[in-house]
């Protein structure tokens, strides 16, 4: 399997504090089934984010993984004017792996009335937005037809792969149920933070979504999608948007 939103790397944000945690972090990993993480730090208005220092710690995080996985840069990008302006002067400074692909946060409080406009200009700038857990957005919760018509637009989704199973409440399960049931979900990722209560395993989404959405679908999500990502590639699973 193949994690690409995973806050790994330690001391930089609201993740691991240490490099023990993150060595931690990799044997669950690594024990749960995931062969390659994409590293995926913050950068919002309290985390700043600094791509070369990043780069860099990506050949400690090997190390610390004692070779048992494979990482890829990328990043938890808020979806702020700030960041996007920067995205767009420089498109591949926050995608995954120096890839098209880009993961996209939104504010818990308030959806831009340019959204549409935003994510367009980031597509055609040659990015593709991944909205990353809609399911857990406060605004996208109450209006769960605003993340169907971004998938119509060309965006793809990203769900946290504990909303399958309860961790996030049953609003978020079943909102995650609910865009699996439309084929508006492209790719399950760990979100990962910490070794205990938000960890970087995806075996037990893999095993719901199965028995909800049958089991090539799980693989796709949690397997063959995210490894198309990380390599810059065209999902071979693409579903269909339906309301």
């Amino acid at each position: 399997m193949v994690d690409i939103h995973c806050h790994i790397l330690p001391d930089i944000d609201d993740g691991p504090e240490s490099w023990a945690t993150s060595a931690e972090m990799c044997r669950i990993a690594a024990g749960d089934g995931i062969t390659h993480i994409v590293a995926t730090p913050h950068c919002n208005d309290e985390f700043l984010y600094d791509r070369k220092l990043y780069g860099q710690m990506l050949g400690e995080l090997y190390d610390t993984a004692q070779g048992n996985l494979g990482f890829s840069l990328g990043c938890d990008f808020h979806f702020s004017l700030e960041n996007i302006r920067d995205a767009l002067a420089h498109p591949r400074r926050y995608t995954i792996a120096e890839s098209q692909y880009l993961l996209v946060e939104f504010d818990d409080y308030n959806i831009p009335p340019s959204v549409k406009q935003d994510l367009f200009s980031l597509s055609s700038n040659g990015m593709a937005p991944i909205i990353t857990h809609p399911e857990r957005n406060p605004v996208l919760l109450r209006k769960p037809e605003i993340v169907l018509e971004m998938v119509e637009q060309g965006c793809l989704v990203q769900i946290t792969a504990n909303s399958f199973t309860g961790f996030w409440g049953k609003s978020s399960q079943k909102m995650a149920e609910w865009l699996l049931g439309r084929q508006a979900v492209h790719v399950v990722a760990s979100d990962a933070h910490d070794p205990e209560h938000r960890k970087p395993v995806l075996s037990e989404a893999r095993k719901a979504i199965a028995s909800f959405a049958g089991g090539e679908i799980a693989e796709a999500l949690v397997t063959h999608n995210p490894a198309a990502i990380v390599a810059g590639k065209s999902l071979p699973y693409q579903p269909l948007c339906r309301w």
